[in-house]
């Protein structure tokens, strides 16, 4: 057999072998296997301090529940297990020690019975608490994971490692608060709890049992259903004056009722994402547990007052009977008993009365409070989201700048790129069409003359033509009318006709 799993802070404690467990070292910050007891793998942090005891508590090969040990306290800081199942019946309490605690040399198994341990371990009950402590005394062992939510056949919730001082009262209207809680509000509100987790410690006071174990000032549950979409985390407080009823509270608020304000759940158990419907039914559990165990507390008030007049009287010598009673006597108490049963019943009517609607009252006050409390819880929320999404576009202002600048200079960069490609382009063309296209000009300028002349020209030579034209035509007109004139007869001298 393995070591059971657990780690001493502060100090180096190597263990022995219980129940199939498995040494840790010193380096390992959670519970090792025991770690699947706690919401996402992550014990509470803020709890564990010097003289603090990590255990994993195990029977059968298997992991039950996770312990934090105070050895200065003598009692659990805490003890974590996941949904509670029914206890097997017919069980019986055997009360085991850690004989690693007190002795690391010890080869015992770390769950073991005292008696086994006592010849063998030495200075057995130096650091932990044993069964002779709460011998003579007003105080049991309360166990804070109750061995009536556990389905362990070896009963591994009877270490002594997992009890603080409780007195039989007390005890027992915790463990009835638990088993209501439990089965009426956590578990049915959380899908069976399956994806239940469940933390149960103990707040030290400054008074301890024969001046060794602590007696606790409140013992403590926390609770946290992780069921996507529709989890929940409530937390409940129960304080060891006798008349208190187990008081609900949020996790934040527990937790500022422990020492060093730890967190108990990674993330607040998924703070964002709780479902605050279930929360308000496993409220209106809880107001009907609290309300059943003042009923409790009433009647075993009413009930105490007869026993201890009793006692009284049977303390007080009796007193000596009557010889005689006078006729006068026995009629007149005949006649006043109904009337004094009858004023008692109307004193007992109006009692209750005023009891009960004291009851009534207070159970209407607690439901405006907790609406109040809901409606600022809401509106608390609403304003941190507000806020913080303000703080979001506050804080994307700098980085929507810097994306627009960066597109400046990308299209800045493109701008040049194109002119770059334009300017390789008109480097590409052949340096002949330049040199024309630069000459053209030149040779414009030079052509004009010749073309002046040579339209000068043309119009010389169409003049000429014009003029040769026009002498041809009158020379045939006189040819013909010579030639006429011949004709008939007339003769004609034309002396000059050469001139012609």
């Amino acid at each position: 057999m393995g070591p059971a799993r657990w780690l001493a802070l502060g100090s180096l404690l190597a263990l022995g072998a219980p129940l199939e467990g498995r040494l840790v070292g010193e380096g390992d910050a959670g519970f090792g296997e025991c770690d699947q007891f706690f919401y996402a793998g992550t014990p509470p942090e803020g709890l564990a301090a010097e003289g603090h005891v990590k255990i994993c508590q195990r029977s059968a090969g298997t992991e039950r529940f996770a312990t934090l040990y105070s050895t200065g306290d003598r009692i659990p800081v805490y003890s974590a297990f996941r949904a509670p199942r029914p206890a097997p019946a017919g069980a019986e309490p055997r009360w085991l020690v850690e004989p690693q605690i007190d002795d690391p040399n010890s080869n015992l198994e770390e769950v073991t019975n005292e008696a086994d341990a006592i010849t063998t371990v030495d200075s057995l009950g130096s650091k932990q608490a044993l069964t002779t402590d709460y011998l003579n005394s007003d105080y049991q062992r309360g166990q804070l994971y109750p061995f009536s939510l556990s389905s362990d056949l070896h009963t591994a919730t009877f270490a002594l490692t997992n009890a603080a001082p409780m007195t039989q009262t007390f005890q027992e209207r915790w463990y009835m608060n638990l088993n209501s809680l439990m089965d009426r509000a956590l578990t049915p509100q959380c899908g069976g709890g399956n994806d239940l987790y469940i933390i149960t410690g103990a707040v030290p006071s400054d008074v301890k049992v024969k001046d060794k174990v602590t007696i606790p000032k409140f013992v403590w549950l926390a609770a946290c259903c992780a069921v996507p979409g529709g989890g929940w985390a409530m937390g409940f407080v129960k304080h060891t004056t006798d008349g208190d009823v187990i008081e609900d509270v949020m996790v934040k608020e527990l937790e500022k009722l422990l020492p060093s304000n730890p967190q108990l759940f990674q993330n607040n158990c998924g703070e964002t994402e709780q479902d605050t419907e279930k929360m308000k039914k496993i409220l209106e559990i809880v107001n009907q547990v609290q309300d059943e165990e003042r009923m409790v507390q009433s009647k075993e008030t009413t009930s105490a007052l007869p026993s201890t007049r009793s006692k009284r009287s049977a303390l007080q010598p009796p007193e000596a009977p009557e010889e005689r009673s006078s006729f006068l006597g026995n009629l007149v108490g005949f006649i006043a008993t109904p009337f004094i049963k009858l004023s008692q019943l109307i004193c007992h009517l109006v009692v209750g009365i005023l009891k009960n609607t004291v009851y009534v009252l207070w159970y209407v006050a607690k439901q405006v409070i907790n609406g109040i409390e809901s409606c600022l819880y809401h509106l608390g929320s609403a304003t941190v989201s507000y806020f913080l999404a303000i703080g979001e576009e506050l804080a994307s202002i700098p980085w929507k700048v810097l994306k627009v600048i960066v597109k400046i200079i990308r299209a800045i960069l493109r701008i040049l790129c194109c002119l770059l490609k334009v300017v390789c382009r008109i480097l590409g063309i052949p340096v002949r069409v330049l040199v024309d296209v630069a000459t053209f000009p030149v040779y414009t300028m030079g052509a004009i003359p010749i073309v002046c002349k040579d339209i000068a020209v043309g119009l010389g030579g169409a003049i000429s033509l014009l003029f040769d034209t026009a002498f041809g035509t009158m020379g045939g007109l006189f040819q013909v009318v010579f030639s006429v004139f011949k004709r008939i007869g007339y003769k004609v001298t034309f002396e000059n006709s050469g001139e012609l």
